[in-house]
């Protein structure tokens, strides 16, 4: 059951940005750092965490999951550090994600030629 709450989760997360992308007029761009910066203030006020604890990876792996990963990480560092933890906590915590999309893309910039 969890692969199949993830599926619906991920895919209704996934629809709703869809759907703002094609019913306003902002770019796809304004769309990702909207859900990004959703995602973080759901975490932060404490709403993002059980829809994380009941969907698992189908709220993770969308972008308001990005925004959440980045809260926790920035809680979890200014336990840790104090107000350090507010500069390193969230790339600390977003790091393995944002290296692999760094990877992946020059991987398809390597591997592929751009249109002209």
């Amino acid at each position: 059951m969890i692969f199949l709450w993830a599926f619906l989760v991920g895919g209704l997360l996934c629809l709703l940005a869809q759907l703002v992308a094609d019913l306003t007029p902002l770019s796809p761009a304004h769309v990702m750092v909207l859900f990004v910066v959703l995602g973080a203030v759901a975490g932060g006020v404490g709403l993002y965490g059980p829809l994380v604890k009941w969907a698992g990876a189908g709220a993770t792996v969308p972008l308001p999951g990005f925004g959440y990963t980045m809260v926790q990480g920035i809680g979890q560092a200014v336990r840790q550090d104090s107000v350090m933890g507010l500069l390193t906590g969230s790339l600390t915590a977003a790091a393995a994600g944002l290296k692999a999309a760094v990877l992946f893309g020059l991987g398809a910039a390597l591997a592929f030629n751009p249109r002209t």
